[in-house]
C-alpha cells in the first residue's frame, strides 16, 4: 500500500499491506486478527504508507475495553508517531481505556533500551511472555546439533532409536486431549478445542501452520503446533501424555519442527516464553524451581537457542481512573 493514509482498512487491504512487510509477526497478521475475533476480541486494522498496525479489543467491564497492539506496530519505529493519532481515534471510539503495546523489537544486548514513545507508559504488565529463546537455523542439522547441551542431543537420538515417530496430523482432538492432560499435571492454561481448530483451518491452508505428533506404536505421546512467516518460526502450543515420556518424544518433536521450519525458509526458530529473568538468574535457579515457566525453561535452554527480552509493554492510558482500577484488578487477580 502506497497511496498515502488509508484507515481503517479492509481485511483485504491488510493482506495487501502485509505483502510489503514479509517478516511482520505472525501476531500481526489477518489470520491472527480473525482468530482472536472468533474468541472475544475485536479486530480493527490501521495502515500508512510505512507503517501500520493490527489493534485488538476486548471488552473490560462496565462497556469499556482494552486495546491491544500484538508484536507491533509495522515498519520502523521512527515512522510510528504518524500513527498514534488515527489509532487514538479508533481506541475512543471503541471506549478503550487504554492500549498496550507489545513491540516486535529486542532489547539490545548492550546498550539503552528503546524508551516508550511520547505519551505511553511502561507496563509491569504483558499479555504475551516478554523473554524467550530463539534456535538459530542457519548451516545444515550438524550445526544445529552441535549449538545443543549434550543431553538434549542424546534425548533427540535416543527418541529414534526407540522407534518414535513424528507425522503431520489433522487429529485436532487429540491434540486439545493433551493439552488436558498437561494442563492437569503442569498448571499451564490451555485453550479449547475449538480454538486450536481455528488457528489450524486459519494457518495451515497458507502453508504457516503444522501439527506434528510423536507416536509410539501407533500411541499418541506429544503433540505440538508450529508457525512460520517469513524467516521466523515460532512454537506456541505443545502438548504431551503421562505415559513413556522416558522414550523423550517431546524432545524428537522439537528437532521435527525446527526441520519444518527450516523447509518453509525459516532462519530462526523462537521456542516462545520462559521465565523472564537475566540469564544468571536463570542458570542458578532452574534445577529448583518447577514453578510457571520454570520447567519448560530446563526443557527450552538445551536447543542452544538464545536467551532474548522483547521491548515494552508500554500503555496509552485514555481513562486514568479507570486505567488505575484496572492495575488494582491485575494485582488483586494475580495475588
Amino acid at each position: 500500500m502506497n497511496d498515502g493514509v488509508s484507515m481503517p482498512v479492509s481485511p483485504e487491504a491488510w493482506d495487501e499491506f502485509l505483502s510489503d512487510y514479509p517478516d511482520a509477526h505472525l501476531l500481526q497478521t489477518r489470520a491472527w486478527g480473525e482468530l482472536k475475533s472468533a474468541f472475544g476480541w475485536r479486530a480493527v486494522y490501521l495502515a500508512q504508507e510505512k507503517t501500520g498496525a493490527l489493534v485488538l479489543f476486548r471488552q473490560l467491564f462496565f462497556g469499556k475495553s482494552l486495546a491491544y497492539i500484538p508484536r507491533g506496530p509495522l515498519g520502523e519505529h521512527q515512522h510510528w508517531p504518524a500513527l498514534w493519532p488515527a489509532v487514538d481515534a479508533v481506541c475512543r471510539g471503541q471506549g478503550a481505556v487504554f492500549l498496550k503495546v507489545e513491540p516486535d523489537l529486542w532489547e539490545p544486548v548492550l546498550g539503552s533500551a528503546l524508551a516508550p514513545p511520547t505519551g505511553f507508559l511502561p507496563s509491569a504488565h504483558s499479555i504475551q511472555p516478554p523473554r524467550t529463546i530463539v534456535v538459530d537455523l542457519s548451516g545444515d542439522e550438524q550445526a544445529w546439533l552441535q549449538r545443543m547441551k549434550q543431553k538434549t542431543r542424546y534425548n533427540i537420538r535416543l527418541a529414534q532409536k526407540r522407534g518414535l515417530q513424528v507425522h503431520p496430523s489433522q487429529d485436532l482432538e487429540t491434540y486439545a486431549r493433551l493439552a488436558q492432560v498437561t494442563a492437569q499435571r503442569d498448571g499451564f492454561g490451555v485453550h479449547s478445542l475449538a480454538y486450536y481448530q481455528r488457528a489450524y483451518d486459519l494457518f495451515h491452508p497458507q502453508g504457516q501452520c503444522e501439527l506434528l505428533q510423536a507416536e509410539y506404536q501407533g500411541e499418541p505421546l506429544a503433540a505440538l503446533m508450529v508457525f512460520a512467516r517469513g524467516r521466523r518460526a515460532w512454537y506456541l502450543y505443545g502438548a504431551s501424555s503421562d505415559q513413556q515420556r522416558e522414550k523423550m518424544p517431546t524432545y524428537l518433536l522439537q528437532w521435527e519442527a525446527m526441520r519444518w521450519a527450516r523447509q518453509q525458509g525459516c532462519l530462526e526458530y523462537d521456542l516462545w516464553g520462559v521465565p523472564d529473568e537475566d540469564e544468571p538468574t536463570l542458570e542458578a535457579a532452574f534445577d529448583q524451581r518447577r514453578d510457571g515457566l520454570w520447567g519448560v525453561y530446563r526443557f527450552k535452554r538445551g536447543f542452544g537457542g538464545e536467551l532474548r527480552r522483547s521491548v515494552g509493554p508500554w500503555d496509552r492510558v485514555y481513562q486514568p481512573w479507570l486505567y488505575r482500577f484496572y492495575r488494582w484488578w491485575i494485582r488483586r487477580r494475580s495475588a
